[in-house]
């Protein structure tokens, strides 16, 4: 449903932007604008997107984690989408999301949506948001496991002969 609302309200936003701003301007003037922020946010979008990019490959040539660098190319690239989609409420958050402590606060702002929408799963306790903990749900199925060493042939760690027949040693034959 917010996605809903956002495709609607965002081109209503633009079409009573446009209505004032060439009302208050012209029309030739208001399609100028529009094609000069374009302009603009293409030769930024290039800049930083090079600059992005040189740095994902610095970071992966050090053995760095990228993600940080993959995030912000991220919002770079929605920053591109937002300036070259027509309008002055697209173009104003493109350019904003251009600025790194806007890409940042975005950056945040997404991990924290996100880490509220997960449910993740330990040792069989379910933790919900907000750290919530209780019994596993229905139909967890709680279960062992044995180490296969492939250079032995067997299970490590004096394991009973025959396992649980779940797995099977390289070589070993089964009967029906």
């Amino acid at each position: 449903m917010p996605l809903f609302l956002l495709l609607v309200a965002v081109p209503i936003v633009e079409i009573a932007l446009f209505i004032e701003v060439g009302g208050w301007l012209g029309l030739w003037p208001t399609i100028a604008i529009v094609i000069l922020t374009a302009a603009i946010g293409t030769v930024l979008l290039r800049a930083q997107g090079l600059a992005t990019l040189g740095e994902l490959q610095r970071r992966l040539g050090a053995g760095e984690d990228p993600s940080s660098t993959l995030a912000h190319g991220a919002m770079i690239l929605v920053a591109g989408v937002l300036l070259l989609t027509p309008g002055f409420f697209t173009d104003a958050v493109g350019f904003a999301l251009l600025t790194p402590p806007v890409r940042a606060a975005a950056i945040r702002l997404a991990i924290r949506f996100a880490r509220s929408r997960m449910t993740q799963v330990h040792m069989g306790i379910r933790t919900g948001a907000g750290g919530r903990r209780g019994p596993a749900p229905p139909g967890t199925v709680d279960g062992e496991y044995q180490v296969v060493d492939p250079e032995d042939g067997g299970p490590e760690d004096g394991a009973p002969p025959g396992g649980s027949g779940w797995t099977r040693v390289p070589g070993e034959r089964r009967e029906s």
